[in-house]
């Protein structure tokens, strides 16, 4: 039977574990290798970790980190940053990653997406839509760190993508992202009426309440955060977090007696 997620998500930026908001900002909060342990330790249901520095600096993606990440990790990983062929596709996943997660490159080269699911699975193609309003206050897809608009609305996006074969979609509000404030459900709404693929949510989880919000409309969802599990308390000192198994249980019982 299918659960919703709960999935903290790692971005790397030369080599250290950062946190932006607004896609700006980083503020270096650890080393991901120890944050992964942790998370073991604490059994999460996924974990996300994206490079963002891979794509804006045009380079491949860190194979050793992956590697030692991956070997760490004993959960199921999903891999984003600088992927821009099937071959990439293919080599991260060799390396023991179960997902591996395209952004700019699937605006660029859709057909990406159609090769790479033939070649590892679509369960493995993961297509990370990054989401800004505009000023005429329209939602649109961004690339490059939020720096480059598409003109492509999101949930026409994440329904070309999963006709190509993307196995998941990964909706994340640029606009909330570290703001800690709460998930834009109005987007999440949009793009969930376009597609049947699973779908995972980042970008404005403050609160575990939040997560139950989303599940509680959404159901079987991915509610992923960043701030969430690496910040404690109203002066976000760090503190990689995450809730135990009793309460997860009631969170996701709670959430979903109510759907």
């Amino acid at each position: 039977m299918l659960r919703p997620r709960i999935i903290p998500c790692l971005l790397v930026k030369n080599g250290g574990l950062v946190k932006t908001q607004k896609f700006a900002n980083p503020k270096y909060v650890g080393d991901p290798i120890n944050a992964v342990r942790i998370f073991n330790e604490k059994e999460v249901d996924e974990l996300i970790v994206l490079d963002v520095d891979a794509t804006a600096q045009g380079r491949e993606p860190d194979y050793q980190m992956i590697k030692n990440v991956a070997a760490e990790c004993r959960m199921p990983l999903c891999y984003g940053g600088g992927v821009t062929t099937v071959e990439q596709f293919t080599r991260i996943v060799s390396l023991g990653v179960e997902k591996v997660a395209v952004s700019a490159a699937a605006v660029r080269n859709p057909e990406l997406v159609a090769r790479a699911a033939e070649v590892v699975g679509r369960q493995s193609v993961v297509v990370v839509i990054d989401v800004k309003k505009t000023a005429a206050n329209r939602h649109e897809v961004f690339i490059v760190n939020g720096s480059q608009s598409s003109g492509v609305a999101p949930a026409a996006f994440a329904a070309d993508m999963q006709r190509l074969g993307a196995g998941e979609i990964v909706v994340n509000s640029i606009d909330r992202d570290g703001g800690m404030q709460g998930y834009d459900l109005d987007l999440v709404r949009d793009v969930g009426a376009a597609i049947t693929v699973p779908m995972s949510v980042l970008g404005g989880a403050g609160k575990l309440a939040d997560i139950a919000a989303l599940i509680r409309e959404f159901g079987v969802i991915g509610a992923a955060a960043g701030s969430l599990f690496v910040f404690k308390g109203v002066y976000r000192a760090v503190l990689i977090n995450y809730p135990n198994r009793a309460e997860k249980d009631a969170l996701l019982a709670a959430a979903l007696a109510l759907n």
